[in-house]
């Protein structure tokens, strides 16, 4: 008569399976829509980190968006440059829970646009940069093919004090592959000294050039060690400010 087989008296145990970590590119990816607004006071008071993507229309800035977050029409980028004009914003984070928030806001410089339609959002940008409480960093694209222009000098020193204080900044140079390399070195060399302390990135949506480096930045800057302290707000801007015109 043959013996059954032994049965173990305890199955052995398996580890709990550990969460897979969260790389920057696999949190840009969880961008979502989260609202749109015309003026200031429609944004929602939030205290999550929120980074600030501004530029001149055309300079790529709703593909850059769509890169880094691996979303072909998350930032819109319309047939007509420049009549964009409101403020979007797009929540990061996984399971419902944001923790940062992404602030598209419109393109500037483009000559078809009203005087009248340029100043008001002009005042408005101006106030949501210097006065946006959560506001965390600001990225500013750039063509590198022109460099930067005028109206980016004006925006840059309507941020100046925040940067002074501590707010990220970021200068994104687009469409790198449109360059050699010694018209990218020359390029990078420009921009760091224009930059204010800032830092700056070739980026090629094409190429995929720089997306992960600037992703890894994103994550870093809404992600800080424990007790460092956030960059104040400025009081709005009362003054018109000088016209972002060509």
């Amino acid at each position: 008569m043959s013996s059954s087989p032994r049965v173990p008296h305890s199955l052995p145990k398996t580890a709990p399976a550990t969460p897979a970590a969260v790389t920057p590119m696999g949190w840009m990816h969880t961008a979502r829509f989260l609202t749109t607004a015309a003026q200031l006071h429609h944004l929602p008071a939030m205290d999550t980190p929120e980074i600030a993507f501004v530029g001149r229309s055309n300079a790529g800035k709703s593909t850059c968006i769509n890169t880094l977050t691996q979303q072909k029409q998350l930032a819109f980028a319309s047939k007509k440059p420049g009549r964009t004009q409101h403020i979007n914003l797009f929540a990061l984070g996984k399971q419902g829970i944001t923790d940062a928030v992404l602030a598209d806001l419109p393109g500037y410089g483009y000559a078809a646009v009203a005087k009248m339609d340029k100043l008001r959002w002009q005042q408005v940008m101006a106030n949501y940069l210097v006065s946006r409480e959560n506001l965390t960093g600001i990225v500013m694209m750039c063509d590198p093919r022109h460099g930067l222009t005028e109206l980016d000098d004006i925006l840059l020193e309507v941020i100046r004090p925040r940067v002074e204080q501590g707010l990220k900044f970021l200068i994104i140079l687009t469409k790198a592959d449109k360059l050699t390399r010694a018209e990218q070195a020359k390029a990078l060399s420009i921009a760091r000294l224009q930059a204010g302390g800032g830092d700056v990135k070739l980026f090629s949506a094409l190429k995929k050039q720089g997306v992960d480096d600037v992703a890894k930045l994103l994550w870093d800057w809404t992600h800080p060690a424990e007790g460092l302290a956030s960059p104040k707000p400025a009081e709005p801007i009362e003054d018109e400010p000088e016209a972002l015109d060509e």
